[in-house]
């Protein structure tokens, strides 16, 4: 066992993203009873759908798996938090501010806490506050993403270099060749978002999966950088309308009401490219299949086994 999987008592090193308001049980469920830790996204919900979605889960899988709480975007985090308390809930993951606050209560409860972070600062910091676990995430990574736009693999050595906690490598990561050069660059494990769309339990609009099977290798654009907001989207016509939108100008408010989880469901829930949109990582011009979770799982692990005997027969 690695720093990870000892700590949250999974079998793979391998960590399902938050994915807001398209998150749901069948998906978390699978990763975890697949030997990865599947996530509940809490977005902007209201508590008893987040519960709803947390009692389903605990039906399908007695294995850990962790709720992801934004801070700075869901409008209930301690009604969420104290669900997660209330189920026992194994692991919850704290993003889009600081987790400061919430640690130690969680602890308390017996939770282990996960901060995802974009800087050295923000790593530092997490730290010192007492998370058990780092997420760092690459501007390569769909959805919300730091403005900074540091890459996974520039980002990585350099949290490294200043914590002493276990770190997750997030962003640009969909194989077993990305598992292994994340390894290898000393982190612990990986975590991913935009490969688990594209798996046959996820339960999202076919077109959403199609997207994914056709990208090539610049599928995604950036959008919010007019408002100091980025996400990771791919290229559909709602996209490109909110490109135009920045290009004549937009409010942040404009913005926010234009990218909401609303419209995010319309996208990957209904499918409608022009009236919704489809979060997506650079990351998706390497799909090419839609295979089982758990036959997801062991290819990469297998893989990245492989890939690091191979890389160390080059030196």
């Amino acid at each position: 066992m690695n720093g990870i999987t000892s700590v949250l008592g999974i079998k793979y090193p391998i960590i399902q993203g938050g994915m807001g308001n398209i998150s749901n049980a069948v998906l978390t469920a699978a990763v975890s009873e697949s030997g990865g830790l599947g996530t509940i996204g809490a977005g902007t919900m209201y508590p008893d759908e987040v519960e709803g979605i947390i009692v389903e889960t605990k039906g399908r899988t007695s294995k850990p798996f962790s709720l992801n709480v934004a801070l700075g975007v869901s409008p209930n985090v301690v009604e969420v938090l104290k669900l997660a308390v209330k189920h026992k809930v194994a692991v919850v993951t704290l993003s889009a501010g600081n987790p400061a606050p919430f640690i130690p209560k969680l602890h308390d409860a017996g939770i282990k806490v996960i901060a995802v972070i974009a800087t050295v600062k923000q790593a530092k910091k997490a730290e010192n506050a007492g998370a058990d676990i780092l997420v760092a995430e690459g501007y390569e990574a769909a959805g919300i993403n730091s403005a900074l736009e540091t890459t996974t693999l520039a980002l990585i050595p350099q949290i490294l270099a200043n914590v002493s906690i276990p770190v997750v490598a997030a962003g640009g990561i969909g194989d077993g060749k990305g598992l292994a050069a994340m390894l290898a660059l000393g982190a612990s494990g990986v975590q991913m978002g935009t490969r688990f769309i594209a798996t046959q339990e996820a339960p999202f609009h076919e077109t959403y999966k199609k997207k994914l099977l056709q990208a090539n290798d610049h599928e995604t654009v950036i959008v919010g950088r007019s408002v100091g907001r980025i996400r990771r989207l791919l290229n559909t016509p709602y996209s490109q309308q909110l490109l135009q939108a920045e290009a004549e100008g937009i409010t942040i408010e404009e913005f926010a009401e234009l990218t909401s989880e609303e419209i995010h469901k319309k996208g990957a829930l209904e499918g409608n490219e022009e009236e919704g949109f489809m979060n997506g990582g650079q990351v998706s011009g390497l799909i090419s299949d839609i295979p089982a979770v758990r036959e997801l799982l062991e290819r990469m692990v297998n893989e990245a086994k492989n890939q690091l005997k191979i890389a160390g027969n080059c030196i």
